[in-house]
């Protein structure tokens, strides 16, 4: 469960702030002098501390001598962090639309003639670190997926981080088809993890077809909506290189339709001709 106080850094609170805000939440009605006591905020810092709480809206200000300080009630606070965000977002889409004509016309033909020179190939690939980079990325292919998704794994130890896309990509009737490396291939650690993904699977995703290949993967990744017309598709890659550690690897992504082809055509040739089923061996 998280603490209720974390709210004073979501809407943005200093320390004295947040901490003005908890005792004044505590306290009810008082005096700046009585809230420094109370909260150990600096005398000399109280009072734009309390400035900066009225200007939010989370408190009011009771003329007098001396003046008081009144908290608005958790709700109207909460309420009026939300309008202050949206205002605030608001001001910064205006702020970015009174630039928008200048900024292109100063920058669009710069871009256009530094890409000039580009060549298809250069455009091949664009790279994202492995970890949550790159489960980001595979995530976001999952979401796009129209038809077909096609998954090369060892284990599929990440499943985790992609299951919510999984769900929701069954959902939409893909086609979803993972090929995982032979057990017999994998050390025992890995082996044990792939087993328990499998099982998984195959009891709360029975649409998803499964494979092992029976050959050693050069690559592992996944890829979405081939077309043999070369017209679409999109994929990320990591190509196997034992001896480099995760954290200091890149994954590839591709929404070149000719490689993306070139991948499908990899994929069910190893499908078709170089896996066998789980049962074939009592997974």
């Amino acid at each position: 469960m998280s603490d209720p106080a974390d709210v004073f850094d979501l809407v943005g609170l200093t320390e004295y702030e947040a901490t003005a805000l908890e005792q004044l939440l505590s306290l009810g009605r008082t005096t700046a002098p009585n809230l420094a006591e109370a909260s150990g905020i600096p005398k000399a810092r109280v009072y734009g501390v309390l400035e900066s709480l009225s200007d939010r809206g989370f408190i009011k200000v009771i003329p007098g001598r001396p003046k008081e300080y009144q908290p608005k009630s958790p709700r109207e606070i909460l309420d009026r962090a939300v309008e202050n965000r949206r205002q605030s977002y608001e001001s910064f889409a205006a702020d970015i639309e009174s630039h928008r004509d200048a900024f292109l016309a100063e920058y669009e033909p710069r871009f256009e003639r530094a890409s000039e020179d580009i060549s298809p190939t250069a455009e091949l690939f664009h790279v994202v670190d492995v970890g949550e980079p790159s489960e980001r990325e595979t995530r976001r292919l999952y979401d796009d997926a129209d038809e077909t998704l096609r998954v090369i794994t060892n284990s599929f130890a990440y499943l985790d981080s992609v299951e919510r896309a999984l769900a929701e990509t069954l959902d939409r009737g893909v086609e979803v088809s993972v090929l995982f490396l032979h057990p017999d291939e994998l050390p025992a650690e890995k082996a044990a993890v792939q087993a328990d993904i499998v099982d998984r699977l195959r009891a709360e995703y029975s649409e998803v077809d499964v494979r092992f290949s029976t050959e050693k993967l050069p690559w592992r990744g996944t890829l979405v909506d081939p077309s043999m017309d070369y017209d679409s598709g999109e994929a990320i890659l990591l190509v196997e290189e034992p001896d480099v550690p995760n954290h200091m690897r890149q994954a590839a992504i591709t929404d070149n339709g000719s490689f993306v082809a070139g991948m499908k055509r990899y994929f069910d040739l190893v499908w078709e001709y170089e896996s066998i089923g789980v049962d074939s061996f009592g997974a």
